[in-house]
C-alpha cells in the first residue's frame, strides 16, 4: 500500500466537544484566542510535507482569509469547483482535482508527492475510512460551542490510534499526535 498511495497527515484544531468548525464553517471561536508566537508547530509540521489536500468548504473559508496561508502546492477536491473558481492569483498555487480519496492518492504519489496534509473535517472523515492517513495532529482547544462540523464522525470499523506525543499549550491547548494503526 506504501507504494501506491500518497502518506496521509492531519493537522487540526477541535473543540473539547469535537467540533471543527461551526455549521457555516465558521472558526471565529479558534480565532478568538490569537496567536501564539513561541508556538511553530504548525511550521514543524509542514517542513516535510510535499502537497496540502482540502475539501471545497475548507477552500472556501481559507479564501476569506486576509492572505493564502499555505506555502505548499494545494489539491482541492470537489465535484462541482473546477480550476475557473481559483482566483487569478492563486492559480499556480491551487488545482481543482474531482478524484476519489484513492484516485487521489496514487496521482499524487505518481507525481513523486509522498506526504499530503489532508485538511477539512469531512474530507479527512473519507480518507480515514479509506485508510489513508498515517498520522494525526490534533490540538483541543478548550471551548465547547455545542454544534458544528465534526472531524470525526461514524467510522465503518474501530480505527486504532498510539500516542506519538503530547504537549501543553499556551491557552490551555492540549495538542496531541498520533500514529493511525494500519491493520
Amino acid at each position: 500500500m506504501k507504494d501506491k498511495y500518497a502518506n496521509g497527515y492531519v493537522f487540526m484544531a477541535s473543540s473539547l466537544d469535537g467540533f471543527v468548525a461551526r455549521q457555516d464553517n465558521s472558526l471565529d471561536w479558534l480565532m478568538k484566542y490569537g496567536v501564539d508566537e513561541n508556538d511553530n508547530s504548525f511550521e514543524e509540521f509542514t517542513e516535510n510535507i510535499d502537497v496540502l489536500v482540502m475539501g471545497s468548504g475548507t477552500f472556501k473559508t481559507v479564501l476569506g482569509f486576509d492572505q493564502w496561508p499555505y506555502k505548499m502546492p494545494t489539491y482541492v477536491m470537489s465535484r462541482i469547483l473546477t480550476q475557473g473558481d481559483v482566483p487569478k492569483s492563486l492559480q499556480d498555487k491551487v488545482t481543482i482535482k474531482a478524484l476519489s480519496p484513492n484516485e487521489l492518492m496514487q496521482f499524487l504519489v505518481q507525481k513523486g508527492l509522498k506526504k499530503v496534509y489532508v485538511d477539512g473535517g469531512k474530507l479527512v472523515q473519507s480518507f480515514i475510512n479509506n485508510g489513508l492517513i498515517n498520522e494525526i495532529t490534533l490540538t483541543l482547544i478548550p471551548i465547547l460551542i455545542g454544534k458544528g462540523k465534526r472531524l470525526f464522525d461514524e467510522t465503518e470499523s474501530d480505527i486504532d490510534l498510539e500516542l506519538i506525543n503530547s504537549k501543553q499549550m499556551k491557552f490551555g491547548f492540549v495538542q496531541n499526535h498520533y500514529r493511525v494503526l494500519k491493520k
